[in-house]
């Protein structure tokens, strides 16, 4: 069984979301961490250009997108479930809304001035303005946009007590009974909060959403060993990439297998990646592409949330 190999840095909310998921489901995994900022070139690399954080490799497949990680990882290991049979529809869409609504405004409360002032304490000011910077490109292009932090402190209350009480009268520890991928997404925007004494209260004046998130939280990130990027690098060069899946190819604008075409995110980190169209499905799209670093890799992404455009 080939690796799971993690890119990603401490502090990535995401990537937080990721590592819960490994612990939940028990799987051992090799860490490569990554720079929070641009250049990253080891890591687009093997993405072609995606920046965000986390990316999975698996050999020389490369996920991105949290969603389609999760997705993934149900593969390597069917239970438990982070798409429970029955609830599939149920837990993807909450897990939708939290990844950004929830997360959009998570980001707006940990980045208002007194919050930043802690956080980035121990960061020298060319740091914090490289970071500043980097964001900033990271979020020019696409459809998301900044949530006034005024907005975001008069919307949290009425967020936090739909969860309270959804946690209140579900029968079970998590939001939907069982643990699923709704858990994960609504718990890293929550872990970020807790961050720093400034914006921690707005998680923890919520007794039933406080209890839950430690339940959460409490699944660990499973067992990890360090792994250098010019090793996994070097494991993509001499992996040939995963058969295609067993799924008919559907693409209703029109694109077909071997197109040449560029697939980017839609609210964010709008990076084009470049490639060889192998596979349009319900859930996902691969590309092929060929780095003289990582040798033929498939860069997976999911459907939802990204564009196809003609090179």
């Amino acid at each position: 069984m080939t690796e799971l190999i993690l890119h990603h840095y401490p502090t990535s909310p995401f990537a937080e979301k990721t590592r819960l998921m490994l612990g939940f489901k028990g799987l051992s995994w090799r860490s490569v961490l990554i720079s929070p900022v641009m250049p990253k070139p080891d890591l687009v690399a093997l993405t072609g250009g995606y920046r965000k954080t986390p990316v999975l490799q698996v050999g020389a497949d490369i996920y991105c997108d949290t969603a389609l990680i999760a997705r993934r990882l149900d593969q390597e290991k069917s239970l438990p479930a982070l798409y429970p049979e029955s609830q599939e529809m149920t837990v993807a869409a909450f897990a939708a809304w939290a990844d950004s609504v929830l997360f959009q405004h998570a980001v707006s409360l940990v980045f208002q001035p007194e919050s930043v002032a802690v956080r980035f304490a121990r960061l020298t000011p060319e740091a914090v303005k490289a970071f500043i910077a980097d964001r900033a490109q990271l979020f020019s292009g696409g459809s998301a946009t900044r949530l006034p932090l005024e907005q975001a402190k008069h919307q949290w209350p009425a967020f936090m007590a739909r969860l309270e009480q959804q946690l209140q009268r579900e029968e079970g520890d998590y939001l939907f009974g069982e643990p699923s991928v709704a858990d994960f997404a609504v718990a890293h925007p929550l872990w970020f909060l807790k961050g720093t004494p400034v914006t921690s209260p707005l998680v923890d004046a919520y007794p039933a959403v406080h209890a839950w998130l430690g339940r959460v939280l409490g699944f660990g990130h499973g067992a990890y060993s360090e792994l250098t990027a010019e090793a996994a690098l070097d494991i993509a060069r001499d992996t040939a990439p995963a058969a295609l899946p067993d799924e008919q190819f559907v693409d209703p604008n029109g694109f077909k297998a071997g197109d040449r075409v560029t697939i980017c995110a839609v609210d964010y980190g709008v990076d084009p990646v470049e490639g060889e169209l192998l596979f349009a499905g319900a859930q996902q799209l691969i590309l092929r592409r060929e780095d003289p670093r990582a040798g033929v890799v498939h860069v997976h992404f999911p459907r939802l949330g990204f564009k196809i455009s003609a090179v």
